[in-house]
């Protein structure tokens, strides 16, 4: 197993430690420099000890093609506060020098690291304690591109699957994932809909026919309920678009952080982890 520190191994660790605990573990997002740095960092620096298992980090990018209307305005308010790829680095470094456990990964699109210069950037998110990366607009097709330069550099590169992706396409999504499988629990952009969780199960079930791999799943999930529902079928729970609104009601009429807006959304977090580190309990009545 490659950099015992950090990288893949770090997802590995915690997924294993979740799994011993016959249990599911959060997943939360939120966007670098929303709504300002420092605000970004104390937020960063909350989320484990509210329950976040792992912690998917956004960086800012002017067309975000499958982000819905929550995360596209977070990701503006970043951009207006000046927030580029270099500053998301630099909160993941600040993060580090206090958590060496929790595994973060870097969520977005390709422009911004290719802008930045892909094989820099590798370096730089290694260096500053990034574990992997889930960038969605590049296809398996183009995984020369970025996927197996950060395999090599020791980085996980996380493949979303969808509803749609039959199992004539899976096997390909799958060749390079490393870390864990997001599953799109919806078709369309996120925090559109409630997902179908009826349906989470037998689509968990079929992914893990395909991989050892765990199972994250994501899009549309906004309260303690559904996110319990879902850690009972899946080995992650995923919750973005549900944070962001929180701390887009925290802000007064100038676009700034409220004074409480950190303790309002670890309120938020820790019911969430309730929900989702409970849901097997309940399930088998233990």
């Amino acid at each position: 197993m490659s950099n015992l520190g950090g990288g893949t191994a770090r997802i590995e660790r915690r997924f294993s430690r979740l799994a011993d605990k016959n249990r599911a573990g959060l997943v939360t997002y939120v966007m670098a420099g929303d709504p300002d740095l420092d605000t970004a960092s104390a937020i960063l620096e909350a989320l484990p000890a509210a329950g976040a298992d792992v912690i998917e980090l956004g960086f800012p990018f002017t067309d975000p093609m499958a982000d819905g209307p929550a995360i596209q305005v977070s990701g503006l308010r970043a951009l207006k506060a000046g927030v580029t790829l270099k500053h998301t680095l630099g909160l993941v470094h600040q993060f580090r020098k206090k958590d060496s456990d929790t595994p973060l990964i870097l969520m977005g699109y390709y422009n911004p690291i290719y802008t930045f210069g892909p094989q820099e950037f590798l370096a730089e998110a290694k260096d500053a304690g990034v574990d992997g990366m889930i960038i969605v607009d590049l296809p398996p097709e183009e995984d020369t591109e970025l996927c197996l330069p950060a395999l090599g550099a020791g980085l996980s590169f996380i493949r979303m699957a969808t509803p749609t992706t039959d199992d004539i396409r899976l096997p390909r999504v799958l060749s390079n994932t490393s870390g864990f499988v997001y599953y799109v629990s919806i078709t369309g952009i996120t925090g559109a809909a409630i997902p179908d969780l009826s349906l989470v199960t037998g689509a968990v079930e079929r992914l893990k026919r395909h991989t050892s791999l765990p199972i994250a799943v994501g899009f549309g999930i906004k309260t303690p309920e559904q996110a319990a529902i879902v850690g009972r079928a899946a080995d992650g729970v995923v919750v973005g678009s549900a944070l962001v609104i929180t701390i887009a009601a925290n802000l007064d009429d100038k676009g700034k952080a409220k004074s409480g807006l950190v303790d309002a959304l670890m309120a938020q977090v820790q019911g969430l982890a309730d929900g989702v580190h409970t849901a097997r309990e309940t399930e088998t009545g233990s």
